[in-house]
């Protein structure tokens, strides 16, 4: 993949266009002849017969989950579902932790924001949301809530309309990109333990009887962590 990648971002820079890669998938844009592009497109698929590059001549395309198109100047996007896009989530009555699911709604209604750039668009993704999310058995209390934590984290008191919702968000588009945090091994101890319904106060009790156990020792500076393992039940052992 480098070489093959190597010759084309090249190209591509000589050009002046724009180049991204999101790990096996390319996005180019580049103002060539459409014979120029369809031969360079044929040249380059013939490099490995794993690696294949589209050709898509217009004013709309869609990468990974983003539609775009070049409407008269103006750029308008929003999200984009595969053709083989199923409405299946994690559902709300599986066995993970609640945190974890309770996620889902959060970090789709946040996409939602950032990829749609119209009120109307934006609108019709957050209710198909909404139904998937019903679909999966998640209570509408928990996604109101997820919905609105979302807007919180953004400092916005106040519901999306068609008046604001330009300004809200770009305030999402322009919040700064938070980098991970490194983990120093030295300080962090991972636990690991197989979770079902019935461990569900097992993290409660856990910090509770690490705090009153090494409150006042040296190794209270060592922070636990912990962390689940999936139930190795039938569908596990017939997929894996």
């Amino acid at each position: 993949m480098f070489f093959f990648e190597r010759a084309i971002a090249k190209q591509i820079k000589n050009g002046g266009g724009p180049y991204f890669r999101y790990i096996d998938d390319l996005f180019i844009v580049i103002n060539w002849p459409v014979r120029h592009l369809l031969k360079q497109i044929e040249r380059l698929n013939n490099f490995d017969e794993n690696i294949k590059l589209k050709a898509n001549i217009g004013s709309f395309t869609n990468f990974l989950h983003l539609y775009t198109e070049n409407r008269d100047g103006t750029l308008f996007t929003a999200v984009y579902q595969k053709p083989s896009y199923e409405p299946y989530y994690l559902p709300s009555n599986s066995i993970p932790p609640l945190h974890m699911k309770k996620n889902i709604p959060f970090i789709m209604l946040l996409r939602t924001i950032r990829y749609c750039s119209t009120f109307q668009t934006y609108l019709s993704e957050r209710e198909n949301l909404r139904m998937a999310s019903l679909l999966n058995k998640y209570p509408n209390k928990i996604i109101e809530q997820q919905f609105n934590n979302v807007l919180l984290k953004f400092n916005i008191d106040q519901p999306l309309t068609i008046n604001n919702y330009n300004k809200y968000r770009q305030n999402v588009l322009d919040s700064p990109y938070k980098e991970p945090t490194g983990i120093d091994y030295d300080k962090v101890l991972f636990i690991h333990f197989t979770y079902c319904s019935s461990m569900e106060m097992f993290p409660l009790k856990f910090h509770t009887l690490w705090s009153k156990s090494f409150g006042e020792s040296p190794i209270n500076e060592i922070t636990p962590v912990l962390r689940i393992r999936n139930v190795k039940n039938l569908q596990r052992r017939l997929t894996h």
